[in-house]
Formats: structure tokens, sequence, C-alpha cells
């Protein structure tokens, strides 16, 4: 009979483990090495959560952005402002989010995925019923959401996709982050307000694809620091960090391989041209209503390596790409897999290469079997 798991107790078992957990050795040493003045409530300086994050000479840059806006999304949060990071979907938003968060509070956990179905008590706290029924409201009948959590604890409080939530959600963080308190009012006495520690505060992330969702009010806005997010503007450094987070992945999945450097290579160009709608030759093209980001390459890329690995006994081959655009170019509109056909026969059709013409032989898997 297997042998059963104890939560928490095989951290290596886990698919996607928290930030704080998978670097966990290096927020030690910063920690260890951090002599620079520190916001109250943070565990980390500024100039250690910057490392950290872009890079410190010993250890790679763990997401692709400009340092400025890494640094003025720290700014914001030593500030009694809330930060909102906006942009195209899959261009790190999450993971930039939950970076500083493990580097400031140390945990990266007390996040809320926002959604039509999400309610004021889903983030606040809610009730032990049958200590509810028995006691009555108590402190120990409560229990406590992320809101209650972050504010009692002082850490960072995570908000996804805040602008799919709905406005009476959104409207219930308006106190919170003007006044830094939570009201309980079932409680009385002490209990009944919930006061923000030092180095409380929240970091929320909205998709300029949801822009007339669930817009946000005015006062809303002025409670939060707005940076956007852009797609990665480097095809080296892109290609990298595709590089780097597809080896992860398919290390996880079982498969001891990086993947083939050319039919990366070839799979982050098609991304970047179709993303851009302008080819290598700086010719412009017709654009995807799809979103191919960055994220979505890599996920493509570890299922090609996945596909190769267990199927065929290789690292993926250029016609593996085809296979998986189709399934990743046409989720929103049907016509994008006519203008994946046009990209194949007319852009792909004229390159040179081994890899490429593989490609475009591979053209006919777009065809729905």
């Amino acid at each position: 009979m297997a042998k059963a798991v104890r939560a928490g107790g095989d951290r290596e078992a886990r698919q996607r483990p928290p930030a704080e957990d998978v670097h966990a050795a290096e927020l030690a040493r910063l920690r260890a090495e951090d002599s620079a003045p520190r916001p109250p409530g943070w565990q980390l300086s500024l100039q250690a959560v910057r490392r950290f994050i872009c890079g410190d000479g010993a250890t790679p840059a763990k997401v692709v952005c400009a340092p400025a806006l890494v640094e003025r999304a720290m700014v914001t949060l030593a500030t009694s402002r809330a930060l909102l990071l906006i942009g195209e979907p899959g261009t790190a938003k999450s993971l930039l989010s939950e970076l500083l968060a493990a580097a400031i509070s140390g945990c990266s956990t007390l996040t809320i995925q926002g959604g039509a179905s999400l309610t004021e008590d889903q983030i606040r706290y809610g009730w032990n019923y049958a200590l509810l029924v028995a006691e009555g409201p108590s402190p120990r009948a409560l229990v406590p959401g992320a809101l209650h959590t972050g504010l009692s604890a002082g850490r960072i409080v995570r908000f996804e996709e805040l602008t799919r939530c709905p406005l009476e959600v959104q409207d219930s963080l308006l106190s919170v982050l003007s006044d830094r308190v939570l009201a309980v009012p079932e409680l009385t006495g002490a209990d009944g307000m919930v006061y923000a520690r030092d180095g409380f505060n929240l970091i929320a992330t909205a998709n300029t694809r949801d822009r007339g969702v669930n817009e946000m009010s005015a006062a809303l806005k002025r409670r939060f620091g707005f940076e956007t997010v852009f797609p990665i503007a480097d095809l080296e450094a892109e290609l990298a960090l595709v590089q780097r987070e597809a080896t992860a992945l398919l290390a996880r999945s079982g498969v001891p391989r990086s993947p083939d450097p050319e039919v990366l290579e070839l799979l982050v160009t098609c991304f970047r041209e179709l993303r851009e709608a302008v080819d290598t030759e700086g010719t412009g093209m017709e654009r995807l209503s799809s979103v191919m980001s960055t994220a979505e390459a890599v996920s493509v890329a570890h299922a090609i390596g996945v596909k190769g690995h267990f199927l065929r006994g290789d690292a993926g081959q250029p016609e593996d790409i085809v296979a998986c655009l189709a399934g990743t170019a046409a989720k929103d509109d049907a016509e994008d897999l006519a203008r994946l056909r046009r990209y194949l026969d007319q852009r792909v059709s004229r390159r040179s290469g081994a890899v490429w013409r593989q490609l475009y032989a591979a053209r006919h898997l777009l065809t729905p079997q």
C-alpha cells in the first residue's frame, strides 16, 4: 500500500511551491547580509528586495522587467498606498507580486483570487458555524480570511484579478486601504476592530484585456499606485527566461533534459512575431486576438519537451510547435487559426534553415483532426 504523505511533509512533491520556499536559501542569505535600513515591518531593505528580484550577480533576475519598475513598486508598498500591477495576460504580474510579497513579508500565500463569485466574507473573515451556534460570535469561532490575517500579522496580501470582482467586493477595500482597519461588528470591545500592523499592504493585479468588466471606482483608484508590466522587449532576454522556466518545469515533470536550443529559439521567435504583428524583417502582419505571451511560450515549451521525451525520446521537434500553436492561438477567435495558417504560408515559407523548413512542412497539423 502506498505510504500517505502528510500535508506539507514532502516539499519536493509539491507541483508549485511558493517563492519563499523555492528561494529560501537566497532569502536567508540576503537577510544575513542586509545592513541597510528597512521600512517598518519589512524583512528586507529595499536594496535587498531589488537584488532578490532583479538579480545580484550570483543569481539571475527572476523576472525580466526594468529595475525602475521594481523600485517604484517597492516605494509604493513602503507608503500607505497599495500597488496595482496592470498589463497584458502572461506578463508576469502575478510572479512579480509573489516575489515582492515573499521578500517583504516572508510569505506570499495570503492570496485572494478574484472572480465573479467572490464575496466580501471570503476576503475578510468567516465563521466556524459549529462554534458559532454553540458559543455565539467569539474570537475562537472566527475564521480569518486573507485581509484579516494580513492586517493582524503585518503582511502583504495579494489580490489577483481585482477588476474581475463585483463592485461591492472592490468597495469593501476602501476603508481597509484608507483607515488601515477592518471592523468585525459581530464582536465587541478590542476584538471588534483589527488594526493594521507594520508591514501590511496590498498588491493587486489586473489584465488590460479585462477593462470594462468591473471598472474600479475613482475612489478605489486613488488608493493605489499603478504600474504597467510590459511584454519583454529583448529577444535574448525572453529566450533565456523561457529556457530557464521551461527547464525547471520539465524537471518537475520527470524530463531530465533541457529544451532543444534551436526549437526553443524558433518557438520564441514565432511567439514574438505573432504577438507584435511584425516579422523579423520589420514587415507588418496580421495580429492575433489571442495573447501570445511569454508565459504561454513557457507552457508550450514545457508541452513540447514532455511530448518529445515521453513519446519519442527526444527534446522536441519543430512540428510540435505547430501542434501546440493550434490550441494556443484559437482560444478566443476561430479566425485566429486562419491567421496562423497564413503566417506559416506567407512568412515561415520564406525562411531559411532546417528548423524553419520543418516548421513549414508541419503546417497541415493546424487542420482539426
